[in-house]
């Protein structure tokens, strides 16, 4: 959390802004203030400072859980991994800032009309890199479900070249780039198959409904803003829509039958025992 409607949410607000807030796009960078040196991955803090600043956002995108900022001349990467978020403050005050101006603000891009973006992080695993190459980073994962290039053919070769447990496979960021808990399960119960099947054991069929059904529950997800099941993100409201995922005990919207609880690769699972069997 957040997962790939989150991201893409932040993505879009950033760049559009609102009544209260201004669009980063063409935002110049003034100035940077870190306040916990382990957000910058890359590269190391008076580079970071140095190479950011003067430095104008051009573009805001995603690329799976990553948020991409196209800079006059480097890439601004961040993943925000559990519980990251960015947010625009605005503060007349003068630069650089001895302190954040709130709780968990680990970095600031200072702009020139006393905007701010803040990277906010509770817990500290999120993450942020400057590069003139992005792809030494994302190249690693997977394709984006809404690729067109991902075809019912290419997904199910996919899926018969691993031998491993769906929830698991589906998490792997190599494999699809954006899914996280919420998404795979209620895509795998929207597909009606099991968490545990083995990702060979699909027929054609099968995998064809697995990928519609993970398009489906993603744009969904992105209509909706996006999940607000914690403290974490806020303003979505995809959480008002969940078929299984946090439903344990309820009652199937399919059969009635009631949602099961259990651990797949040391994630929480939630599914339709009647609706998704065990094949």
């Amino acid at each position: 959390m957040p997962e790939l409607p989150e991201v893409e949410t932040i993505a879009r607000n950033l760049a559009k802004g609102d009544e209260q807030t201004p669009s980063v796009l063409g935002q110049k960078i003034v100035s940077s203030s870190i306040f916990w040196a382990k957000t910058v991955a890359e590269p190391d803090l008076l580079s970071f400072h140095s190479a950011i600043k003067n430095q104008s956002v051009l573009n805001v995108s995603r690329r799976g859980k990553f948020l991409i900022f196209d800079l006059d001349h480097a890439f601004l990467l961040i993943h925000l991994r559990m519980s990251g978020d960015l947010i625009m403050r605005y503060a007349d005050m003068p630069l650089p800032l001895s302190k954040p101006l709130v709780p968990h603000d680990h970095v600031y891009l200072h702009f020139a009309d006393n905007w701010h973006l803040a990277f906010n992080d509770t817990r500290k695993f999120g993450r942020v890199w400057l590069t003139p190459d992005p792809n030494h980073i994302l190249s690693k994962l997977g394709p984006e479900p809404f690729d067109p290039k991902l075809t019912d053919v290419n997904f199910a070769d996919k899926l018969r070249k691993h031998k491993r447990q769906l929830k698991p496979l589906l998490l792997d960021q190599s494999f699809i780039a954006g899914l996280g808990n919420i998404y795979t399960d209620e895509a795998l119960f929207e597909a009606g198959l099991n968490p545990r099947r083995q990702s060979n054991s699909l027929s054609f069929d099968d995998s064809s409904r697995l990928l519609r059904a993970i398009r489906k529950v993603l744009q969904l997800g992105i209509e909706h803003n996006g999940a607000s099941i914690d403290w974490a993100y806020k303003g979505g409201g995809f959480q008002n829509y969940f078929q299984v995922y946090q439903q344990t005990g309820n009652p199937c919207p399919r059969c009635g039958n009631p949602i099961t609880r259990t651990v797949i690769g040391q994630r929480g699972t939630h599914f339709c025992e009647r609706c998704q069997p065990l094949i």
